[in-house]
């Protein structure tokens, strides 16, 4: 055979070891951002249906879950609330007595260095289940973020280190930092889900935070699937709007949008695998028709690799026991 001339890519994946050596993307624990939901009605722990090994916690039972979290090594959680109290404004969601107040209180006197991420949102507080003031079946922008803001100090107060605002207002970001300064808490950052789709993967979220919406849907607010230049304009939005750190959700989908945030701006990145992306691999592995491990670190590294410096993920108790064998 003539010698033909050609690159031996092969000789780079030979062996594990070598495999090892030049791998461009690795995954850590310190990489992960774990969920909790804590429930202010009943006295047990509830899984919920739609997300197999995911739990809504009573407060006198989430410092089991938080002392694993921290155990594994895992360095920050974010808080969602399932409260017992909603109204048509969401009231619960700034009571200082509210669950992720005291959730928040009690976790952070038990374990002061985990950082504490408070999602920051209407929509599971409301008794419509939308994101903002609804007047005449409209969800109002301006009159939204007040309550918006308010919400957002009273989990600073409450010990959170970062607050998270979720409902895609419009000046979210601007109204959540200006009355945080007043407050006083210039130096609590705002990890903003800048680009947040009106995406079909979050149905088993709404039946673990009890925050389906009554009527209509999300796409007023939340963004258009189709659309990559309406994100960048978002992201931009919330950076001059003074956003340290930006999310995109979901990420699976989206991991284009990553790329293109990561190459634009020099900003600690999110991505948030989201209830669905969970659900199809577990509802999957049960059935036994993939390897969960391979298929979840294979996921996880995408989103890495595409731009994420963190992910939020309901598998991140998994992946650091695996990352720790």
């Amino acid at each position: 055979m003539t010698e033909v001339n050609f690159q031996r890519h092969r000789r780079l994946r030979r062996t594990a070891g070598i495999r090892q050596m030049v791998r461009e993307t690795t995954l850590h624990t310190d990489d992960l951002i774990y969920p909790i939901f804590v429930k202010e009605q009943g006295t047990d722990k509830t899984e919920v249906p739609s997300m197999p090994g995911v739990y809504q916690f009573p407060i006198d039972q989430v410092n089991e879950e938080v002392d694993e979290v921290v155990n594994l090594g895992i360095p920050s959680i974010i808080l969602f609330g399932v409260p017992n109290h909603k109204d048509h404004e969401g009231t619960s969601a700034f009571d200082e007595k509210g669950i992720v107040q005291r959730a928040t209180r009690q976790i952070k006197d038990r374990h002061p260095e985990l950082t504490v991420i408070a999602d920051t949102c209407l929509c599971q507080f409301t008794d419509h289940g939308h994101c903002g003031v609804i007047e005449d079946g409209e969800i109002l922008n301006d009159p939204s973020l007040d309550l918006l803001a308010k919400t957002a100090v009273s989990q600073a107060q409450a010990g959170a280190d970062i607050i998270a605002p979720s409902n895609m207002m419009d000046g979210f970001v601007a109204a959540i930092r200006q009355g945080l300064d007043e407050a006083g808490f210039k130096n609590i950052p705002i990890m903003s889900y800048a680009v947040k789709y009106a995406s079909a993967f979050y149905g088993p979220f709404r039946d673990a935070a009890h925050s389906s919406p009554s009527f209509g849907d999300r796409k007023t607010y939340q963004m258009d699937p189709a659309n990559r230049s309406e994100a960048l304009r978002e992201a931009q939005s919330d950076i001059e709007e003074g956003a340290d750190f930006l999310i995109v959700k979901p990420a699976l989908s989206y991991l284009d949008i990553l790329r293109e945030l990561k190459d634009r701006h020099p900003y600690p990145l999110v991505a948030y695998n989201v209830s669905g992306e969970y659900s199809m691999i577990k509802g999957a592995a049960i059935q036994g028709w993939i390897d969960e491990q391979a298929v979840v670190m294979e996921k996880l590294t995408s989103m890495k690799r595409a731009g994420a410096d963190l992910i939020l993920t309901y598998f991140a108790k998994d992946v650091a026991k695996w990352l720790n064998q």
